[in-house]
């Protein structure tokens, strides 16, 4: 992942062209232009300067966790031992090697971590969270399991449209 600090400022054309993409990431170059009146060949022109510079990070599918056995989520807060540099980057690269580990934020506050989790049954959480307390330098956590989703992440707000 890409993160860039804004350079420029972007036209309604460039977030008329991020809007569209966030939502339908496979139109095509052609219904993308007529989507923000722009005709194709400058279109396609700003995509890729929008990829160029950061803005655009990549494309992916949105798969359904359901289908595919990830039936329980959890969220799981972290608190570390202590706070030093070496500390936190060996949970980071521990983490990062986790695969149900979906997310994983440092937080402000009482507490270190803030991980979501996504597993198949109860033994595979025990396993998952195992393997997370077994990090050096964990110290505590707490488990949220999530009994009903309600809203997911579907992006960046598009401001100035």
């Amino acid at each position: 992942m890409t993160t860039s600090i804004k350079t420029r400022v972007l036209d309604r054309i460039d977030l008329a062209i991020l809007d569209v993409l966030q939502k339908q990431g496979r139109i095509s170059n052609v219904n993308l232009a007529k989507a923000v009146n722009l005709s194709p060949s400058p279109c396609l022109d700003r995509v890729k300067k929008l990829e160029s510079e950061g803005y655009i990070e990549g494309y992916t599918a949105r798969l359904n966790p359901m289908k595919l056995g990830q039936h329980l989520v959890a969220h799981i807060e972290i608190t570390l031992k202590s706070s030093t540099e070496s500390v936190f980057d060996t949970f980071k690269q521990h983490i990062l090697s986790l695969p149900n580990v979906v997310s994983c934020d440092m937080v402000a506050g009482g507490f270190d971590y803030l991980l979501k989790i996504r597993v198949q049954d109860m033994r595979q959480y025990r396993e998952v969270l195992g393997q997370i307390v077994e990090i050096p330098g964990v110290g505590t956590n707490h488990t949220y399991m999530v009994i009903e989703h309600i809203k997911s992440d579907m992006g960046v707000e598009v401001l100035n449209l």
